[in-house]
């Protein structure tokens, strides 16, 4: 064999070998730098089904014994205290999630679609936000009992509930705990799931209605002012390049 074929085949290797090294790097990078890994919608769609209500909803969210949340988008080393906001139209309920991050600064981080068709039927979708999740991240909840909620939702004298917390403004059960690595995050949270209800995903977003509403409705002031962080804004995401700036 002469040295021009020994140096071509040694060039063949290199070129496998980094980029087999390449992607590893590039499947590691993508497990570790999804914001929407720090609030499990599972455990979400667990506690509303248990929730008497949805002030006990917020506060079940926010409880600094269970923490279902590990969401630090200011980065403040504090876990973000997560407002609810309801609204309703006609049968079609829409309840936010909403991160306070800063005087009169909110990000949607996800909602719960319940709504009841023309037979009484109630169904429920929990969709994650685009901007932490990706599209149509879907959690569909099978309850084993009917949740308290959805007696709720239809009586006469029901008033859709709105969060009276904000920024410097808290519940006195509440308190801040720092974030976890999302891998103890994992385990702790799966602990506060209903192992008796069950949970799908899909990507089929079922009411028009919820999502006209969503429009209309959603705070995004985090991802206005940190595009780059997007799931979906940032191309390079799984790519290793961690400083893409749309």
């Amino acid at each position: 064999m002469n040295k021009g074929k020994i140096t071509s085949l040694l060039l063949v290797l290199f070129f496998t070998i980094n980029g087999l090294f390449a992607q590893d790097v590039t499947t590691v990078n993508a497990l570790n730098d999804n914001i929407g890994d720090h609030l499990d919608l599972e455990a979400v769609a667990s506690i509303f089904g248990d929730a008497k209500d949805l002030e006990d909803f917020e506060e079940r969210l926010n409880d600094p014994k269970t923490q279902i949340s590990n969401l630090d988008l200011n980065e403040d080393n504090n876990v973000d205290y997560l407002r609810v906001i309801e609204t309703v139209e006609n049968d079609t309920h829409i309840i936010a999630i909403q991160a306070v991050l800063g005087e009169d600064l909110f990000q949607d981080v996800a909602t719960l679609e319940v709504e009841k068709d023309n037979e009484g039927k109630v169904s429920i979708q929990v969709v994650g936000d685009v901007y932490m999740y990706s599209p149509n991240y879907i959690i569909e909840p099978v309850y084993i009992n009917r949740p308290v909620l959805f007696s709720l939702f239809w009586r006469s004298f029901y008033r859709p509930y709105r969060s009276v917390f904000y920024w410097g403004y808290y519940p006195k059960h509440f308190h801040f705990w720092h974030p976890r690595h999302v891998h103890a995050y994992r385990k702790n949270v799966h602990v506060h799931k209903n192992v008796r209800h069950s949970y799908s995903r899909t990507r089929i977003r079922k009411s028009t209605t919820a999502v006209n509403i969503h429009s209309k409705t959603r705070r995004n002031d985090f991802a206005k002012n940190h595009p780059n962080k997007s799931y979906i804004l940032n191309p390079f995401r799984f790519s290793g390049i961690q400083d893409f700036t749309v």
